[in-house]
């Protein structure tokens, strides 16, 4: 993190370069991102509103490829704190540990502006700590990103779905798909805005198989003593979510601080 000691003096229209640039998930720049996912559910299973928690650290270190394309693998390291119905059907007792870890891998162009897209393939493994923190299955399947970058606006979507291929012969077999849809009003060093993640289960029928949130946050990249960080507060409120159990509110809070590439000058 000493990497932009060479130049104390970063600037607004500096921060306000990287920033932009951090938009595109192919950015040419190195970033570790810490997510915080605080979460609010509610259902037929259980009694009440129960609180789980999802902490990720996801490295996100591109290698180019040619004249302007990126190539990038970036896994996400999950810590989870869900209910652990088993012990407990009210959902009261809490499990913590070691979720599974995801990686999505994409190639394409990193510009800053204008159209950008990517694509790829994207993997789980099954590295929970314990049964009720994750799936039990490998799984992979494909990536993909489009994004156009303006002056003013930031739109963009991104897809993952996974198929399980492996694994624990007792748990059940797994078809999901996440999408990210993104739509942000850029102020400089600043945006407000949207990104939720809508979730599929296809083993699911009708309401049960969708989470669909909305949300309105704000962020802003800054400079902390010699070096630029990105940070996040998003609150995301469910219009569509399952029955049984589902999550009503997700609260995301988000550090990404700048490091420095070998690749770049």
């Amino acid at each position: 993190m000493s990497s932009f000691a060479q130049n104390d003096s970063i600037n607004k229209a500096e921060l306000a370069k990287i920033s932009r640039e951090l938009d595109n998930p192919l950015a040419k720049r190195w970033s570790l991102v810490f997510q915080e996912n605080i979460s609010i559910n509610s259902g037929n299973l259980v009694e009440g509103e129960v609180i789980s928690n999802t902490f990720f650290f996801q490295p996100a270190l591109p290698i180019p490829v040619g004249n302007n394309a990126v190539f990038t693998a970036r896994p996400v390291f999950p810590l989870v704190t869900q209910p652990n119905f088993e012990e407990d059907p009210t959902g009261n007792t809490k499990k913590t540990g070691f979720g599974d870890i995801q990686m999505a891998t994409l190639i394409g162009p990193g510009n800053a502006s204008g159209w950008v897209w990517g694509a790829g393939a994207s993997f789980v493994f099954p590295t929970a700590s314990s049964p009720e923190l994750g799936r039990g299955k490998y799984q992979a399947g494909p990536a993909f990103m489009l994004f156009h970058l303006g002056k003013y606006w930031t739109k963009g979507l991104f897809v993952q779905q996974w198929w399980s291929y492996a694994g624990n012969n007792m748990r059940n077999d797994v078809s999901t798909m996440d999408f990210q849809y993104v739509f942000r009003r850029n102020f400089g060093t600043m945006s407000i805005g949207l990104g939720p993640t809508v979730s599929i289960d296809w083993t699911k029928k009708g309401k049960d198989a969708v989470t669909f949130p909305i949300g309105l946050g704000i962020t802003k990249t800054v400079k902390m003593g010699k070096f630029p960080v990105k940070m996040r507060f998003e609150p995301q409120y469910s219009l569509i979510r399952p029955d049984d159990y589902g999550n009503i509110w997700n609260i995301r809070i988000q550090i990404v601080p700048v490091i420095k590439s070998p690749f770049l000058d």
